[in-house]
């Protein structure tokens, strides 16, 4: 090695040394549909920030069936040069709710927008396109971006989530950006588990928001991810963890990736910002991307309210509805404090998300 390459080197070990150190670890829990999409977007922005490292990506069935998700993710993955991370399977059905009950619970009580892995018609603002038709859990077609050739771990999501958080006690932060099966299985499992994280972020559950999307205007309660799996979202909302943060569809629908986000993104040579630019060509809401951008920083959230959250379970037309209640009104049965993100510095939020996907490769320690 040279002398200006070692200067080089020692320079760089210099700057990065105590940025590692500083690092939070964190768990990604996420149906990853593909490629591209809200879901891949919201990865790579926790994978190119020094902020974190990503200790694995668990895969959950939610837009899309969990082998395929495993396929795109693994794929993204060696696309933007971060195949040392690795992709665990996860829960492939919901833990009581099924496809074919959600399908005779239309005729009585009507249809929702989305129904992600469930869904027979492609959605022109969500993640399904013409390429990507509705299919069976263990069918796996074409795909776009090309079959990846590295492999998933020989390990079950909960299981690895479990073990991650025992082998760093209150240091982990799990980032849950689907439907929270996981997450509740592992907690089943180990009734210790939740309380030896560090926090929980989730994208998930709605209030009130303020929008004319007909998804959520007419029934301003339901949120796919809790929607797709109540009892596990009940079973998270419940447990024991030091901090839940949450970031519902009232603050999501306040975010937007436009034509112009696409583009700037489109001028940049890096392979995330290529896959980006080749595979996220519909402009709409950041839901996942917010979530993991306010975990990066806080303070891009301007505003929240501390509430206490659970899910509907009874059968019928709110089957899977967010519930809430003030400290006053709340039910006398345990329920966990919530950090429900209200507002955010738009501008901040951004920029920090376009400048992330046009990052080069961040090559983890």
């Amino acid at each position: 090695m040279s002398f200006f390459r070692k200067a080089a080197f020692a320079t760089m070990l210099a700057v990065t040394t105590p940025m590692l150190a500083q690092q939070r670890l964190v768990l990604i829990d996420q149906d990853g549909s593909g490629p591209g999409g809200s879901n891949q977007m919201a990865m790579i922005e926790l994978l190119q920030s020094p902020k974190v490292k990503v200790l694995g990506i668990t895969m959950v069935s939610g837009n899309a069936w969990e082998p395929e998700e495993v396929q795109h993710t693994l794929r993204m993955l060696e696309i933007i040069h971060r195949a040392d991370v690795p992709v665990i399977p996860g829960a492939i059905f919901p833990l009581i709710r099924t496809e074919l009950e959600a399908r005779l619970e239309q005729a009585s009580t009507g249809t929702h927008p989305w129904y992600g892995a469930w869904g027979d018609i492609a959605s022109p603002t969500h993640e399904r396109t013409a390429e990507q038709p509705h299919h069976g859990p263990y069918e796996i077609p074409p795909l776009l971006e090309g079959a990846p050739t590295t492999k998933p771990l020989d390990e079950d999501a909960a299981h690895f989530l479990i073990r991650q958080v025992r082998a760093h006690p209150h240091e982990i932060t799990i980032y849950a950006a689907g439907p929270l099966t996981n997450i509740a299985i592992a907690q089943t499992i180990d009734p210790h588990f939740a309380e030896l994280t560090a926090a929980i972020t989730i994208m998930g559950g709605s209030l009130q928001p303020s929008t004319d999307d007909t998804e959520f205007a007419t029934h301003p309660r339901h949120e796919f991810n809790f929607w797709f799996d109540p009892e596990a979202a009940h079973i998270v909302l419940r447990a024991p963890f030091p901090r839940i943060t949450l970031t519902t569809v009232d603050i999501s629908v306040k975010t937007h990736f436009t034509a112009e986000m696409i583009a700037e993104i489109a001028k940049s040579p890096a392979p995330s910002a290529q896959y980006i630019a080749k595979y996220s060509f519909k402009p709409y809401y950041l839901w996942d991307e917010l979530e993991a951008a306010a975990l990066l920083d806080p303070t891009l959230i301007t505003k929240e309210r501390a509430l206490y959250l659970d899910v509907d379970l009874n059968r019928g037309p709110n089957y899977g509805d967010t519930l809430s209640w003030t400290e006053t009104n709340k039910p006398q049965i345990p329920v966990q404090p919530v950090h429900v993100q209200i507002d955010l510095d738009t501008v901040r939020f951004n920029r920090m998300f376009v400048d992330l996907m046009k990052s080069a490769p961040l090559i983890s320690p």
